[in-house]
């Protein structure tokens, strides 16, 4: 339903609207309010919300409707006025349209050239709703969605290709939260959601500082991707910061005390990029699988506290640019061979 408020302070023309929109008003498809003057339409604007439309008389006591444009356009500026005046003069219409004015209609008020405007006001007030809702939702999606996803969606054939994958070189980085499962058993749910979106903020945003990819939250801990130009030194970089800032975040106080540490694991290689699950049930998770992944997590398992866990391959990659120390040989689940490991220092 269309809500569509009138301004005047000619009482007749309340009723003549009632009498030529008798059937939509019937037909739920408008609904009117009535005001006498600016003044009165800046009150009951407040007492109904969602107005779409005003149209307003110029001469009116108290507030005027040239007045009530300049108030509108400052506090309202979605609702969309037509000036409906028997001063039909060019020096009111451009004052009018200048204020914000979407239409001019003189009096005598001919009903069917009165129709057609509000129509073609209401369309173009709905579309610029609907374009700000469009916003406000993209706005919100960004917040659960991954960029890459969004870019993809863009794409003009995203629903064809949707299940397409492709292979790339890139970094995976795990940041798991060290001994946070014991803290939550202990701790109301709400001071636990707390706290942890605490330090996943100060995870994040060193991440995006160099350029990463937030994959997943899978519970206390976080998967990153790194692609590009020096990948791995930049996620070697963002686990760095990482370690320093929660380090830096004070003891929580309840039960027990809790400081908060970090175990990291990294891996650069190849792994596989795309759309993993159901396109049947429309339950999908863009991400990345292979080797490379599972090696990352296995190595976060492996990582102590403020450990920063890196393979043999990767130390060779960056031995230069990092200081590191040898840990010595691990064994990794479904790895036939020990692998060497080593902690990134600074």
């Amino acid at each position: 339903m269309a809500k569509i408020m009138v301004v005047d302070d000619e009482t007749d023309l309340e009723i003549l609207i009632k009498q030529k929109f008798r059937k939509q008003i019937r037909q739920n498809e408008y609904e009117f309010v009535f005001a006498v003057n600016g003044k009165d339409a800046l009150d009951k604007l407040a007492e109904h919300p969602g107005v779409d439309i005003v149209l307003s008389d110029i001469n009116m006591p108290e507030m005027d409707g040239l007045t009530l444009l300049s108030e509108l356009h400052e506090s309202s500026p979605l609702i969309k006025a037509v000036i409906v005046s028997a001063y039909g003069d060019m020096e009111n219409i451009r004052v009018a349209m200048n204020r914000g004015a979407f239409d001019f209609i003189t009096k005598p008020i001919n009903f069917e050239d009165l129709t057609l405007t509000m129509e073609k006001t209401l369309k173009h007030a709905k579309e610029i709703r609907k374009t700000l809702q469009a916003i406000k939702e993209n706005n919100i999606l960004k917040m659960y969605v991954d960029e890459n996803v969004l870019n993809f969606m863009g794409g003009q054939e995203y629903e064809s290709k949707i299940m397409a994958n492709e292979s790339i070189e890139g970094t995976v980085m795990f940041v798991d939260v060290c001994g946070f499962t014991k803290i939550s058993e202990t701790t109301s749910p709400d001071v636990v959601v707390t706290m942890l979106n605490t330090y996943f903020d100060a995870m994040v945003k060193e991440i995006m500082e160099q350029n990463g990819i937030i994959d997943k939250f899978i519970g206390d801990a976080v998967m990153a991707v790194f692609r590009g130009e020096y990948h791995l030194d930049r996620a070697i970089d963002a686990a760095l910061a990482i370690r320093n800032q929660v380090n830096l975040l004070p003891k929580e106080e309840g039960k027990e005390t809790y400081q908060p540490k970090v175990s990291i694991g990294i891996k650069s290689g190849e792994m596989i990029s795309g759309n993993i699950g159901s396109a049947t049930l429309k339950r999908l998770d863009y991400t990345v699988i292979g080797d490379t992944v599972n090696t990352a997590a296995r190595l976060q398992d492996a990582a102590k506290e403020n450990q920063i866990i890196i393979c043999e391959g990767c130390y060779e990659q960056v031995k230069e640019a990092f200081k590191c120390e040898n840990l010595g040989s691990i064994n990794m689940k479904n790895k036939a061979q020990p692998l060497t490991v080593y902690n990134v220092i600074e």
